[in-house]
């Protein structure tokens, strides 16, 4: 019930309910305290030594810190291994999220034992990539495509946020690169009066938005958008909505990785079309998977 997001009370008042026994919300806490060493042997586990693909984001909870309610950043890591299975590789609290934290996650993750990393798909963050390149220097960096959609029609007025998402459409879902930047050329003469922030910060961050491009189909749909990973945070999120206010980073660690584990249970299988895309993995990264294949 804890693991669905019930509040202690909640399941206080369930239990009684059903049962007619009487159960304080510190017992419950207590129990579900017990918890706690099992989510740090899964925190601190080996890991993979290659990954296929890492997807990393934040998202943000609020917690009790220093006596005042704050948002604090929740750092969650989806990793896909060889065998094409999805797993969660870790979780982390910090106040703020930075490009200097995550470089400290990634250190982590070397340390756990992951060598080497063929692709990461990440959001915007300013530093990011410096931090992956200083851990996993042979990567590939995917800045997410949808990320940078939603922040280019952030300030755009709602009677145009719809024709010019059609013609941002034109440029991540052009065949090729070249056409890609083809069609920011156009996208470029007709708004850059009215927002020409947009193109500009496109034409910024376009090598790490293109890295897609090189990969047929099959590769293209699982690195272009961190989607994957926001479907875990949008679980997490819900599960913690009615917590409100986490106590503390044990609380919220222990809510989390339980919604994880809950997660995970629907993760049995390989990410559909694994065959076709390893092998073509196995062209473009043959180098780096010799010993693994």
């Amino acid at each position: 019930m804890y693991a669905k997001g019930m509040t202690t009370r909640d399941i206080q008042a369930h239990i009684k309910d059903l049962y007619g026994y009487e159960i304080s919300p510190e017992t419950v806490s207590s129990i579900t305290d017990n918890v706690m060493e099992r989510a740090r042997e899964w925190q601190s586990r080996p890991l993979e030594s290659v990954y296929a693909l890492i997807y990393m984001d934040a998202v943000f909870l609020k917690m009790r810190l220093e006596g005042h309610v704050r948002n604090v950043a929740l750092y969650t890591i989806i990793g896909i291994n060889l065998e094409g299975q999805k797993e969660c590789l870790g979780l982390w609290i910090c106040e703020t999220e930075s490009a200097k934290y995550w470089l400290s996650v990634l250190n982590e993750l070397k340390n756990r034992g992951v060598e080497d990393v063929l692709i990461f798909t990440v959001d915007n963050l300013k530093g990011i990539s410096e931090a992956i390149e200083a851990v996993f220097p042979r990567a590939e960096v995917q800045k997410c495509v949808v990320h940078q959609i939603r922040n280019s029609l952030r300030y755009v007025s709602w009677k145009e946020r719809k024709p010019m998402a059609k013609d941002l459409r034109r440029i991540y879902e052009a065949a090729t690169e070249k056409e890609g930047a083809a069609a920011l050329d156009e996208f470029s003469e007709k708004w850059d009066k009215r927002y020409p922030h947009i193109s500009a910060s496109w034409r910024t961050n376009w090598d790490e938005i293109v890295t897609f491009f090189k990969y047929p189909p099959e590769i293209r749909t699982m690195v272009y958008t961190t989607n994957p990973i926001e479907i875990l945070n949008r679980k997490i999120k819900k599960v913690a909505k009615n917590k409100s206010i986490f106590p503390n980073d044990q609380a919220l660690i222990k809510q989390v990785y339980l919604a994880v584990e809950e997660a995970a249970k629907k993760w049995t299988f390989r990410h559909r079309d694994w065959a076709m895309i390893y092998s073509q993995m196995m062209i473009y990264f043959g180098d780096r998977l010799g010993d693994q294949a």
